[in-house]
């Protein structure tokens, strides 16, 4: 068997390759060789980068970074939102309007202070009993119900304010009919969500929940900042009421939501009591709530930002520049996590997703403690800021998803207890703190709490670190 003679290079300029006599084996056929392979394209980085296969990945990896619109396809779940963009300013307007109001008509921050109480009682009471509303009745109505109050108490607020009728105590207990009705609204809110979507998508909708809820809270107040002085104080309370109108409308919208089979039929102390004992029984849901507790009543710094503002930062005693910034950072943080908050839904280690959520959170203040710089306090608290808000997106989701349908209100209910009053917890030994071993010692002895005490809980717990999110269904 004769061995084929070596390959010829060809000619470039040839459109085929020269034939080379070759005997054939047996009668001297000639052969025509293969071409040779062709030189590898070189192409340039910008080039590749504009070719479409590279405009599709790079585009692909954009959507995935930033926050998963996919719960908006639902009617019902984007009309709820939208309406939530609007209505969420107005509220915060009045949370301004408010303590502006009562200080107006008494010149005495000890009556503003009252605010709290005002406001926290309500919140608790209402808060639990509303759950339990939430799980015997049609949720729809109670929405309807819960968001007419809201609006009427504004109003009633408007009337005061424009009037001069009334007197500080009329403005509180208003404000604390408002609080009720808001907290009795919150649960039945949240618990209609799973109702909407299906659960696979309840990550992505929560962080759109709490990216308007933060959005509302920084643009809400700077907004008032600007309006009161232009339209008046009573105004504010009267654009909160027709803001709400279009939340009313979004609910209105809704399909009824009736309790289902197995819910209970009455909202006493009973169901209540049942609300606690369910939680109790069923460890995520315990473990989800612990740890916020701890994450907040620990490391939530707020009542520090004043001193620490004028200590550190240079601001003069009743606040300026420096203030403002510390309270905006870390809602500030929530609106940026927020918006990358694409990934989120791609994560099934939920358990693990929150622990180390909060862990962030404690370093964030911690370092917050230290830190002498302005910029870098406030990028300190907008990290810490983020990370609650992937704790929180993943504790409402785990929430929604283990709690059945008959508890969710109870549930929501407890929720809203624990996110209203682990801040408040804070504050009370935040301040005595501050004035025994200064502020920003007491920041990251509260960030470092956070840390150490959560993986104590986690640890405790292992179901909870060994949590995945459920597959994909239709609640």
């Amino acid at each position: 068997m004769s061995t084929p003679p070596p390959e010829q290079p060809t000619d470039p300029l040839c459109p085929d390759p020269p034939t080379v006599p070759t005997p054939g084996p047996a009668d001297g056929d000639t052969a025509r060789l293969p071409p040779e392979p062709e030189a590898p394209t070189v192409v340039s980085a910008s080039a590749s980068a504009s070719s479409p296969h590279a405009r599709t990945r790079l585009s692909r990896i954009a959507r995935g970074a930033f926050a998963d619109t996919t719960p908006l396809r639902t009617p019902a779940y984007r009309r709820l939102w939208a309406a939530g963009v609007v209505t969420t300013i107005g509220a915060q307007l009045s949370v301004v309007a408010v303590p502006a109001q009562i200080y107006a008509m008494t010149q005495s921050s000890t009556y503003v202070g009252l605010t709290g109480a005002f406001g926290l009682v309500p919140l608790v009471v209402f808060g639990l009993w509303g759950g339990a509303i939430a799980d015997a009745v049609d949720r729809r109505v109670m929405l309807l119900a819960t968001g007419t109050g809201i609006a009427l108490t504004s109003l009633a607020l408007w009337v005061v304010a424009e009037s001069g009728i009334g007197n500080v105590w009329v403005v509180l207990v208003l404000f604390a009919l408002q609080s009720s009705m808001l907290a009795m609204n919150m649960p039945a809110r949240a618990a209609v969500i799973p109702r909407l979507i299906p659960a696979a998508q309840l990550p992505a909708a929560n962080a759109l929940n709490m990216t308007v809820t933060q959005l509302g809270a920084v643009a809400g107040p700077l907004l008032a900042g600007v309006l009161i002085p232009v339209i008046g104080l009573g105004m504010i309370y009267l654009l909160d009421a027709i803001l709400l109108l279009a939340t009313l409308w979004a609910t209105f919208r809704l399909p009824t939501l009736p309790p289902q089979e197995a819910s209970p039929r009455k909202a006493g102390l009973r169901q209540i009591v049942d609300g606690f004992r369910y939680a109790a029984m069923h460890k995520i849901l315990l473990v989800s709530f612990l740890v916020d507790i701890v994450a907040m009543a620990f490391g939530m710094p707020r009542v520090l930002f004043p001193e620490i503002s004028h200590t550190v930062f240079g601001d003069p005693v009743g606040g300026g520049f420096a203030m403002g910034l510390l309270f905006a950072a870390i809602p500030l943080g929530m609106v940026a996590g927020g918006v990358l908050s694409g990934w989120l839904a791609r994560v099934a280690r939920q358990g693990v997703a929150v622990t180390l959520a909060i862990c962030v959170w404690g370093l964030g203040v911690a370092l917050f403690g230290l830190t002498s710089s302005l910029w870098l306090a406030v990028f300190f608290l907008a990290v810490a800021g983020a990370a609650d808000l992937v704790s929180s997106v993943y504790r409402n989701s785990m929430l929604q998803s283990v709690a059945t349908d008959e508890m969710r209100g109870r549930m929501q209910g407890v929720f809203t207890v624990v996110v209203a009053g682990g801040p408040r917890l804070a504050d009370l030994w935040h301040g005595a703190a501050a004035d025994a071993v200064g502020p920003g010692t007491a920041a990251w002895i509260g960030g470092v709490a956070v840390v150490v005490v959560t993986l104590l809980v986690v640890f405790r717990y292992r179901e909870f670190w060994e949590y995945r999110a459920p597959v994909a269904h239709t609640p």
